[in-house]
C-alpha cells in the first residue's frame, strides 16, 4: 500500500452552442477551439502513455452538453471544415515565414505539424471523440464522471427541487446513452453543493462527488482528516474535497505554473496581429466584415508583465514543464508523507481542474500532465500512487459521516459568481418555469402525439435556460449580449410551449408576472390570447426540435412532482 494517493480530476465542459440557422456562428468556435487545443491533445498524450506502457490513472468529468455537441453530425462537419481552414492557414504561414527570423519559421512549422496530427486523430476516430472517451475508459486508465444535464448551478435551482432532480437524472441518462455504462462519480457544476443534493445523487446510483475544500473543511461534524479523506453524506454518497495547495500551483496565472515567462502567451494571437485582408478567409464573418478573433496560432511567450513579448521557444518551455512536473510531485510526496503520519489510512490529494486549462489556456498543460505520469512511473516508489476517487472508495469503503457545507468554487466560494447584481434577475424566471413544468407533468401524466413532443421540448428549453454558463458570462462581462439572449430565448420558447399546452397561444396583450429587466431592456415573454389549433404549432415546434436537439432520449416526466412520487402516484 502506498503512503498516499494522487487523484487528478479534469472537468471538460462547454455550454450547448449549436446554430444550424446560420452557416457561421462565432460562439460555435468555443467548441472548435477546445477540440483542437484541449481534447485532441489530451487524448493524444493519454494514448501515448498507454502505448508506451506507462501506468496512469485519471478521472475525467464530461458534461452532457459537451457529449451532445461531440456526437452532433452538423458540428462534426463544421469542425472538419474549420480544421481544414486552419491547416490551410498554417501552410500559408509556413510559406510566409520562410523569409522571417528562423525562430518564427520554426514556430510556423510547429503549428503545421500539430494541426496535421489533430487531423490524423480526428479522422482516426471517425470525427467522434466520444469513441476516444469510451476507449480510454475501457482501457482502465480513465474513469469518466457524469454531470448535470446542462451544467445548471444546483444550489440556486433548489427552490424547485424537481429542477435539481431533473438536472441530475438527465445527466445520468446522457452518460448511459453516450458512454454505455452507469457512472460511479458525479461532477457538481461549479462544485456547487447545498445540503440535500446528496439524496438526488443517491437516487441515481451515484457513489461520490467533489466539493471545494471549504465544503468539507466546514462540514458538520468537522471531518477528522480534513479534506484528505472523503466523508459519507447522510444519504450515503461520498464527498471528496479539493486540495488547496495543488490547486494554487496549477490554477494561478500569477503564482502557478501557467504564468511562467517561458510558456506561450495566450493573448498574442495572429488573429489580431496580422493583416486583416490576409486573414479574411479564416476569420468569422460579421455584419461589417470579418471579426477579429483567436485563430490558435501564437508566436510569443509570456516574457513578462509588460506588453513586450519575445518569440516562443518550445525547447525552453519543455524544460520548464519538466521542472514543474517534478516540483508538483515533490510537493505532493512531502504532503502525503506528513499526512500519512497523522492518519490511520493513506491520504488522498484531490486535484480537480477545468480540462480546458490544459492546452487551450495553458498550451503546455497536456505535456505537463503526461510528464507527471511519466515521473510517477519512473520513480517506482511507495509514496504516491495515481488513483481515481472511485478507486479510493473500493480500497477504503469505511468513512466518517458528515454533511458538507454549502459551497462552490469561484470567487469567494459561496455562489457569488452565479448570484450577484448583474445576473440575479435570471432566477425568478427559472423558478417560475420549473414550477410550470411540474404543473404540466401533473396535467399530462401520459401525453402522446404533439403534446408529448411539446412537453419534451419544453423540458429541453428549461434545462438549457438553467445552464450556469449564462450567469457566469454575464458576471464576467464577456459575450454578455449572447448570454442574456440565450437565457431569454429559452425562457420564451418554454413559455410559448406552456401557452400552447394550456390551450392558449401568444397575443400582444399578456405579460409574464415576473417579467424583469436586464441591461435596461424588457425581457420578452410569451403572450397569451386566443387558442390556436395544434396544426399551427407544428412548423415552429419542428424547427425548435431541430435546433435545440440535445437529449433525444428525454422524457418530460423526469419533472414528476416530488410530492406525488413520495405518495406513490
Amino acid at each position: 500500500m502506498p503512503r498516499g494517493y494522487l487523484a487528478l480530476v479534469l472537468h471538460a465542459h462547454l455550454p450547448f452552442v449549436r446554430h444550424p440557422e446560420h452557416p457561421h456562428f462565432l460562439e460555435e468556435g468555443w467548441l472548435y477551439e477546445a477540440i483542437t487545443e484541449t481534447y485532441l491533445p489530451l487524448v493524444d498524450r493519454l494514448w501515448r502513455l498507454h502505448d508506451k506502457g506507462v501506468p496512469f490513472r485519471l478521472a475525467l468529468g464530461v458534461t452532457p452538453t459537451l457529449l451532445s455537441m461531440l456526437a452532433d453530425p452538423l458540428l462534426q462537419e463544421r469542425y472538419s471544415q474549420r480544421l481544414a481552414a486552419l491547416q490551410e492557414l498554417a501552410d500559408r504561414e509556413e510559406y510566409r515565414t520562410r523569409s522571417q527570423p528562423e525562430a518564427l519559421h520554426r514556430l510556423a512549422c510547429m503549428y503545421q505539424s500539430r494541426l496535421a496530427r489533430a487531423r490524423q486523430l480526428w479522422e482516426g476516430y471517425g470525427h467522434n471523440l466520444i469513441r476516444a472517451l469510451r476507449d480510454l475508459q475501457d482501457s482502465g486508465h480513465v474513469e469518466i464522471l457524469a454531470s448535470a444535464a446542462t451544467h445548471g448551478y444546483l444550489p440556486l435551482l433548489a427552490v424547485q427541487p424537481e429542477a435539481v432532480r431533473a438536472q441530475i437524472a438527465v445527466g445520468v441518462q446522457a452518460y448511459r446513452h453516450d458512454l454505455g455504462r452507469d457512472p460511479r462519480g458525479f461532477w457538481l457544476p461549479e462544485c456547487g453543493y447545498s445540503p440535500g443534493l446528496d439524496r438526488f445523487l443517491a437516487s441515481q446510483g451515484i457513489r461520490y462527488f467533489l466539493t471545494d475544500a471549504h465544503g468539507l473543511l466546514f462540514a458538520r461534524p468537522r471531518p477528522r482528516y480534513a479534506n484528505y479523506a472523503p466523508v459519507f453524506t447522510p444519504a450515503g454518497v461520498a464527498a471528496f474535497g479539493r486540495d488547496l495547495e495543488s490547486a494554487k500551483q496549477v490554477w494561478s496565472a500569477t503564482e502557478g505554473y501557467p504564468g511562467d515567462y517561458w510558456y506561450r502567451d495566450f493573448y498574442r494571437d495572429i488573429g489580431f496581429d496580422l493583416d486583416e485582408e490576409y486573414l479574411r478567409p479564416y476569420l468569422p464573418p460579421g455584419p461589417r466584415g470579418p471579426v477579429r478573433s483567436m485563430l490558435g496560432i501564437k508566436y510569443h511567450r509570456i516574457t513578462g508583465p509588460t506588453p513586450y513579448k519575445e518569440w516562443y521557444d518550445p525547447e525552453r518551455a519543455r524544460e520548464r514543464y519538466q521542472v514543474h512536473a517534478g516540483n508538483f510531485l515533490f510537493n505532493r510526496e512531502r504532503q502525503v508523507e506528513w499526512l500519512a503520519d497523522h492518519m490511520d489510512r493513506p491520504p488522498v490529494v484531490v486535484c480537480p481542474y477545468d480540462a480546458e486549462l490544459f492546452g487551450h489556456w495553458w498550451y503546455e498543460g497536456p505535456d505537463w500532465l503526461e510528464q507527471v505520469f511519466r515521473n510517477l512511473a519512473a520513480r517506482r516508489n511507495e509514496i504516491l500512487e495515481p488513483i481515481t476517487p472511485g478507486d479510493y472508495l473500493e480500497r477504503h469503503p469505511r468513512c466518517q459521516v458528515a454533511e458538507p457545507a454549502q459551497s462552490s468554487w469561484g470567487y469567494q466560494g459561496y455562489s457569488e459568481v452565479w448570484l450577484n447584481g448583474s445576473n440575479d434577475w435570471i432566477y425568478p424566471h427559472l423558478h417560475l418555469a420549473a414550477q410550470r413544468m411540474v404543473e404540466l407533468v401533473r396535467r399530462y401524466p401520459r401525453a402522446e402525439g404533439w403534446r408529448r413532443r411539446a412537453l419534451n421540448q419544453a423540458a429541453r428549453e428549461l434545462l438549457l435556460a438553467q445552464s450556469s454558463d449564462w450567469a457566469f458570462i454575464i458576471k464576467a462581462g464577456t459575450m454578455v449580449e449572447y448570454a442574456v439572449g440565450r437565457t431569454r430565448q429559452h425562457l420564451h420558447h418554454f413559455h410559448r410551449l406552456f401557452a400552447a399546452l394550456t390551450g392558449q397561444w401568444p397575443a400582444p396583450a399578456w405579460r409574464d408576472p415576473v417579467a424583469g429587466t436586464a441591461g435596461g431592456q424588457q425581457i420578452a415573454m410569451p403572450q397569451a390570447g386566443q387558442p390556436e389549433a395544434p396544426g399551427g404549432l407544428d412548423p415552429w415546434l419542428s424547427a425548435l426540435e431541430e435546433r435545440d436537439n440535445l437529449f433525444p432520449f428525454l422524457d418530460y416526466r423526469v419533472y414528476w412532482p416530488l410530492a406525488a412520487a413520495a405518495g406513490g402516484a
